[in-house]
């Protein structure tokens, strides 16, 4: 008896690049209520202060060094500049970019990455609602320089309740630094090449710069870390099933046979 069989399941490699069109329509979702949805947050400005400096006091106690520290780090030549125009220009090109490669040459990995950074920026929404939080270049008692006003470019208006194109009030968790880790997790999880690690310097200087600019806190940048672990725990690699293999390529899945084969010969 011989039948040929198709395994259980086909490696994510094989998955099928979705249709463009929806991919494209989902993918421009993302980024707009990433951009647009954190605006329902904004109009808490007394409940954000007093968040911020409520966490101010966490960060100390929990022994984190100041954020000032990197800041200094960065007043020194043109740094602070450049460290301002990645903050800028980085953050959407460079996951776009991600996507993009993934969906011509990794399609199951663009298909979790694509689902995992939609659950990371809901999850982060949420907590934007739930606590509007004032980034460090607000508070006074951080006596820490907001660099993008100072030393430009910067992205935000000097004067937060006239900024109809992005709310201030929702540093916590950053999305820089979420969607950048997942950007080097995605990377190193799709590709073999001994220098894939290299990719972690992404997140690692994207962590400098919103740290070094004061547009976030180290809880921030930990607390986006932490739900980034939660939504890849959750959401595994897609798979084909054999049937559906079986149906793309015409293989044959095996069936139950008569116990006799030619019974009454």
């Amino acid at each position: 008896m011989e039948c040929r069989t198709a395994p259980a399941e086909e490696p994510a490699a094989a998955i099928p690049r979705p249709p463009l069109v929806r991919e494209f329509l989902l993918v421009a979702g993302l980024f707009l209520v990433y951009k647009f949805g954190r605006l329902l947050a904004d109009g808490h400005t007394a409940e954000a202060f007093r968040n911020a400096h409520d966490l101010w006091g966490w960060e100390r106690a929990l022994g984190l060094p100041g954020e000032g520290s990197v800041q200094s780090a960065l007043l020194h030549g043109d740094l602070v500049h450049i460290a301002n125009v990645y903050y800028a220009t980085v953050h959407f090109p460079a996951t776009a970019a991600f996507l993009v490669w993934l969906y011509l040459r990794r399609p199951g990995h663009y298909v979790r990455a694509r689902r995992v950074l939609a659950a990371l920026t809901a999850a982060a929404l949420l907590l934007h609602l739930a606590f509007p939080l004032a980034p460090p270049r607000m508070l006074d008692s951080a006596h820490l320089i907001d660099t993008g006003q100072v030393y430009g470019p910067t992205v935000y208006s000097a004067t937060p309740a006239t900024d109809s194109l992005a709310n201030q009030f929702a540093a916590m968790p950053s999305l820089h630094f979420g969607w950048a880790l997942m950007v080097a997790v995605g990377l190193i999880a799709a590709t073999r090449s001994r220098l894939r690690w290299l990719w972690l310097l992404h997140p690692l200087v994207t962590l400098v710069v919103i740290v070094g600019t004061a547009n976030h806190y180290w809880l921030d940048a930990i607390v986006a870390s932490a739900l980034l672990a939660a939504a890849l725990a959750v959401i595994r690699l897609p798979h084909r099933t054999a049937t559906t293999a079986g149906q793309r390529s015409g293989a044959l899945v095996p069936t139950a046979e008569p116990l006799l084969v030619g019974a009454g010969r």
